[in-house]
């Protein structure tokens, strides 16, 4: 028969070591005979098919057990004598029932199998990998089958697996998983294919995190992943494909609308809060939608363009979505350029300085001045802040820009002081963000203690920095103390401002925000929030400056209805770039026109914030 091994019979090869005799006999090392029958070798058989720790059984043509050794009994939970010579009566096991219809099977085939068997008890299921073969044993057609236990290794294996395919916090599939379903759902078509493809993204997990600890961070990512897949269909899937971020695929759809109403109700759902260690908290999400075909034909675009309208989201309100459409893709490379522009400007150090005055609106003296970056594109035009301080801080490259503005200062020293005065003091902005990161400021303290002049400084930073004035004045503001580095609160009024506040600020100056200079002759009650402003900061003996000052009538009423004796705008002078001015020549000259003799209607440059007083 083809495929059948026959063994006409069974040797026993002798042990190692041990003497045969004449007539086949063994001796032992004093010459001991052994009875070698054939009996006594059948025997010894026997035994060593009963120790195997593999299950070996023997198998007729009915598939009957002609042979079954002791592991193998154990592998079933049956002993032997039960299953030996049962003239094909049913087994009350299924398992064994299935291996006499393999073993029918085998010999009809002829050739070798392998399988994986499960057999299942009470307290576990077991795996064992084994091996059938058809033999030919004393003109006997049997099956030979021995097993071996693989069930660590089949868990090690799943372990594998799911580690590879499955996330560990949230037993959700991973990016691999949901990028090869969407893949698939393209490739097989059919009509009409339309899915949805939504990315997620929880909102200020970062504070979550750090207020709450990381424990209490992956429950509400374990909270919020169960929120999301109630009530899922069969044929969706959610995703979680890193940190904080989560990935929805919805199939089928029908409508853009259809999405935008489940969506929103998936935001309604998050925004109920979540109870977790005994605290309650309160998490949101931004989400942007793709949609297959309308919004790319891969799952790679369709999952970029569904991050471009999260970000959309995110960057404009949080806790809200937004389908994707074409201008977000246009705003998206048009960021791409302007952020690979920042990175060469920061790499090439493109950058520049304006300064403009703070001046004595009585006697047109230069107090000080504040330095403004601008960044120089590729064809030598000088960008306004704007366009490019809130990305650098957003894409951590702020650090690198301000070291670079100090170092752009202290190479233009002599010309500083040649152009506004010698000694005279130096305003340099600081973002709310590095304010508050004590890293960031002991190294720029260490920077400006080693121009040799630090006390020349005052760290302008906006009233957001003292949102979480406990730890900047705590850990910060003595740094600079220590130095004589001064402090100026910018743009006073236009953030979380409260006058109770600047009680507990220690602050040097406070400028305050254009919003309230801008026509404050025709505004009663500017002009009364100005004068409670101007009176508390006197008490707290902090120097006041108006910022933005561009027309005579609002110097004239600064003059005459405030105590205010600094002010700054263009009004007295535009930022400045030495490179262009007349060395030797003062910005604000002492022999200028007299503020009160100047025209009323004089044309002055529009207002500009970008331009003018932020960085």
């Amino acid at each position: 028969m083809s495929g059948v091994l026959e063994r006409s019979e069974i040797s026993v090869v002798a042990s190692e070591g041990r003497p045969v005799t004449p007539d086949g006999s063994q001796t032992d090392r004093k010459g001991a005979r052994f009875d070698d029958s054939v009996s006594s070798r059948l025997n010894f058989l026997s035994e060593v098919v009963r120790s195997l720790p593999a299950g070996v059984t023997v198998q007729d043509e009915q598939g009957n057990f002609v042979l079954v050794n002791a592991a193998a009994a154990a592998q079933f939970n049956v002993p032997a004598r039960d299953m030996v010579g049962t003239s094909g009566a049913p087994f009350r096991s299924r398992e064994l029932n299935d291996r006499r219809h393999l073993a029918r099977g085998v010999l009809q085939s002829g050739g070798t199998r392998i399988s994986e068997e499960l057999i299942r008890t009470d307290h576990a299921t077991t795996v064992y990998l084994t091996t059938h073969e058809p033999v030919l044993i004393s003109n006997r057609k049997l099956v030979l089958s021995s097993s071996v236990d693989i069930s660590q290794q089949k868990a090690i294996e799943e372990e594998l697996f799911r580690c590879a395919y499955y996330d560990e916090l949230t037993g959700l599939p991973t990016r691999r998983v949901i990028e090869q379903h969407a893949n698939s759902l393209i490739r097989e078509g059919g009509y009409p294919v339309r899915f949805a493809v939504a990315f997620l993204d929880i909102d200020n997990f970062k504070h979550i995190n750090d207020y709450y600890g990381h424990a209490s961070g992956d429950e509400l990512l374990i909270e919020v992943a169960r929120r999301l897949g109630v009530g899922l269909r069969t044929t969706d899937m959610l995703s979680r494909i890193s940190g904080d971020e989560f990935l929805l695929l919805l199939n089928p759809v029908e409508s853009d609308a259809e999405v935008a109403e489940y969506i929103e109700f998936l935001l309604q759902r998050l925004k109920a809060p979540f109870f977790i260690d005994g605290s309650e908290l309160f998490a949101s999400a931004s989400i942007g939608v793709s949609i297959y075909p309308d919004h790319g034909g891969s799952y790679e675009v369709l999952r970029q363009n569904a991050d471009t309208a999260m970000y959309r989201i995110k960057n404009e309100t949080k806790g809200a979505a937004a389908i994707f459409d074409s201008g977000m893709q246009r705003e998206a490379l048009a960021r791409m350029e302007i952020e690979q522009s920042l990175r060469l400007a920061i790499l090439d150090k493109r950058f520049c300085c304006a300064f403009q005055p703070k001046v004595d609106i009585r006697t047109q003296q230069i107090k000080g001045i504040e330095a403004l970056v601008r960044l120089r594109d590729d064809e030598g035009i000088i960008q306004a802040p704007g366009t490019f301080i809130d990305l650098a801080v957003e894409l951590g490259l702020i650090d690198e820009l301000t070291h670079l503005v100090l170092a752009e200062i202290m190479r233009s020293i002599d010309l500083i002081d040649d152009t506004f005065g010698t000694g005279v003091g130096i305003s340099i902005n600081v973002a709310a963000k590095q304010a508050g990161n004590v890293a960031f400021m002991t190294s720029f303290a260490r920077a400006l203690e080693k121009t040799g002049c630090p006390t020349r400084f005052i760290v302008e930073v906006t009233e957001d920095a003292f949102v979480a004035k406990a730890r900047f004045q705590a850990e910060i503001l003595p740094i600079l103390r220590r130095l004589g580095v001064g402090i100026s609160i910018d743009d006073f009024g236009s953030g979380y401002s409260s006058l109770s506040a600047l009680a507990d600020i220690t602050a040097d100056e406070i400028k305050i925000d254009r919003s309230f200079i801008v026509d404050i002759h025709k505004r009663p009650r500017s002009q009364g929030i100005l004068k409670a402003i101007e009176s508390l900061s006197e008490a707290l003996g902090m120097t006041v400056i108006a910022e933005g000052v561009e027309t005579f009538e609002e110097l004239a009423y600064l003059q005459a209805a405030t105590r205010i004796k600094y002010a700054q705008g263009f009004y007295f002078s535009e930022p400045v770039f030495l490179e262009e001015h007349q060395p030797g020549s003062r910005a604000v000259s002492d022999n200028r026109t007299s503020s009160i003799n100047r025209p009323v209607q004089e044309s002055r440059p529009a207002y500009s914030r970008a331009n003018g007083y932020g960085r």
